[in-house]
């Protein structure tokens, strides 16, 4: 931005880009606005947002329709949302780059370019209650599974808007986003030991492409 004012830019990541990451798009942006109104503090300029996918599998397709149904309920617009994949400049164009599981930053980091590994973190790094926390893809599940796979979007939004805020009071802006990423990089398994994607419910434990 040129008005002087620090600006931060948020890549939400997941593995299609029709379940997960669109609804932390959707939630996070929201959660934004809100605070915008409430605190008029400029912080929807100052913030962009986007989500992509780690493979291809959705490009250009509306998220999915249980995703909308779920997030309508809580009032998040969602249906404009096109899916797309991540691109190597992206690394380089946003400052924080949150996965939703372990696998997703095993994905991004080979795709990053070299200088920016160090950048792809989990959303869930950002909550107080529930750091280290994959999100799980609903994909294969049921619209209970989205509606839970929501409720926990909205607890590491809610943190990440607030580290966001606080980092925005400060002076410099790069070398604090890089140091959140390192201690995501450090908090992240190494690539050769990806954990497997955690559920928060009983059911399958296979990875979908939402």
């Amino acid at each position: 931005m040129d008005d002087g004012l620090k600006s931060v830019s948020v890549l939400f990541c997941c593995t299609g880009n029709i379940c997960r990451s669109p609804t932390a798009e959707a939630v996070f942006r929201h959660q934004v606005d809100a605070a915008s109104q409430i605190e008029g503090a400029n912080l929807a300029q100052r913030i962009r947002i986007d989500s992509a996918g780690t493979h291809a599998y959705h490009i250009g397709h509306a998220p999915d329709h249980r995703s909308q149904a779920a997030a309508a309920v809580r009032g998040y617009q969602m249906e404009n949302l096109r899916a797309r994949q991540i691109e190597r400049l992206d690394f380089i164009k946003f400052d924080f780059v949150l996965a939703m599981d372990r696998m997703n930053i095993a994905e991004l980091r080979r795709i990053a370019p070299d200088e920016q590994r160090y950048k792809p973190g989990l959303l869930m790094d950002f909550s107080v209650t529930q750091s280290g926390l994959e999100v799980p893809d609903p994909y294969y599940g049921q619209l209970k599974d989205f509606e839970r796979v929501l409720e926990v979007i909205e607890e590491g939004c809610a943190g990440l808007l607030r580290a966001i805020k606080k980092e925005l009071g400060k002076t410099a802006k790069l070398p604090l986003i890089r140091a959140v990423s390192l201690r995501f990089q450090a908090a992240s398994p190494p690539d050769d030991d990806i954990l497997p994607v955690s559920t928060c419910w009983s059911g399958s434990s296979v990875t979908g492409f939402g």
